[in-house]
């Protein structure tokens, strides 16, 4: 049976490809959670007025790519000790966060969280949170495999996370 993760790194679009590539993921879309208005434009999350934070839901199978992998794999896409956004990305809505859908994902995720800031990775401390998942709304579709649909943009916008990645993993 098909689980969901959902995990905010930064601008979603840069979110998408690290998992779209692995095997046991069956989709992942990029949205919107965590805020207080139904259903929100682009325009109205970018306003830092909805509470919501840009986000990927994947939708995988635990069969073949265990949770503990995608947050594995989440790690490795952003910077940890940055609470106040992601790269060029900064404010609310880009801010990093693992939001869990059962007792078992959060448990994971607190344990995985620990274990980063025990290895001595990074000298500052580890500040995403771990919260539980709300209402996921899907974006626009133009933001939908972005990574696809305009390459040159999208490598132009992930090259500040590409030299973070190279630098720190």
């Amino acid at each position: 049976m098909n689980e969901k993760a959902i995990f905010a790194g930064g601008c979603f679009w840069c979110m998408i490809q690290p998992f779209d590539t692995q095997p046991g993921i069956n989709a992942v879309i990029s949205g919107y959670t965590g805020g207080h208005v139904v259903n929100p434009t682009y325009e109205q999350v970018l306003s830092h007025t909805t509470g919501h934070t840009e986000a990927v839901e994947i939708d995988f199978d635990p069969e073949i790519m265990p949770y503990e992998k995608l947050v594995e794999i989440y790690w490795q896409q952003t910077d940890p000790t940055d609470a106040l956004g992601q790269f060029e990305d900064r404010g609310d809505n880009y801010r990093p966060v693992i939001f869990y859908t059962s007792e078992k994902q959060k448990q994971i995720a607190e344990n995985s969280r620990q274990a980063l800031q025990e290895s001595g990775r990074f000298s500052e401390p580890i500040v995403t949170t771990i919260e539980p998942a709300t209402i996921f709304y899907p974006a626009e579709d133009y933001h939908q495999d972005f990574y696809q649909k305009d390459p040159e943009r999208y490598k132009d916008a992930h090259l500040n996370r590409e030299n973070f990645i190279k630098e720190n993993w």
